[in-house]
């Protein structure tokens, strides 16, 4: 197995290398989003170099006994949606629809995207708490005002990573050690 290993110093570099790219997209997020645990760490050093809000979402599908931790988030997917209540005056009901105007940029990081789950449960949980039949607006949504980061990405994962610093080698198993971890 290959050990990666990451002090602070390397941490720091690929933090201000996810804010580069996000320059460089000219794209800035309303609010920062740090997946518990590991993306709490770059998401407080983005939020503090960016001076943009941070916010955390449990996420952890993999950590024995800690999956009745993983949060379901509703504001968080109404915010991506752009969720409004649109008024029906034939009907007693509110409808509810998607406004490009409301929607919020959101950037979503982890410290690694190890194959997607993460990310994919996240996608799945707000569509399902926020509007699930509009697969268009949720479509355009991924990648485009919701992104995602992280500093080591797999380039085998299910769900793609806007921003990162470098990718997870496939050619060997590969553990990436972050000094939050030591």
């Amino acid at each position: 197995m290959k050990l990666i290993t990451y002090d602070w110093k390397r941490v720091e570099r690929s933090v201000q290398d996810i804010a580069m790219q996000m320059y460089k997209d000219n794209w800035r997020p309303d609010y920062i989003i740090g997946i518990t645990r590991g993306g709490l760490v770059p998401a407080v050093m983005l939020s503090h170099m960016t001076d943009i809000p941070m916010h955390t979402l449990c996420v952890q599908l993999a950590a024995d006994g800690l999956e009745e931790n993983t949060e379901s988030n509703c504001w968080m997917a109404e915010d991506a949606y752009g969720y409004v209540n649109v008024p029906d005056r034939d009907n007693i009901f509110n409808s509810c629809t998607s406004n490009n105007e409301k929607r919020k940029n959101i950037l979503i990081i982890d410290d690694i995207n190890r194959g997607g789950d993460a990310l994919a449960w996240i996608m799945n949980d707000w569509k399902s708490n926020c509007m699930p039949n509009d697969t268009i607006a949720w479509e355009e949504t991924w990648h485009g005002n919701v992104r995602f980061a992280s500093i080591m990405m797999d380039p085998n994962s299910i769900v793609d990573t806007d921003y990162y610093s470098a990718e997870l080698p496939t050619e060997v198993e590969t553990w990436v050690e972050f000094p939050w971890e030591c």
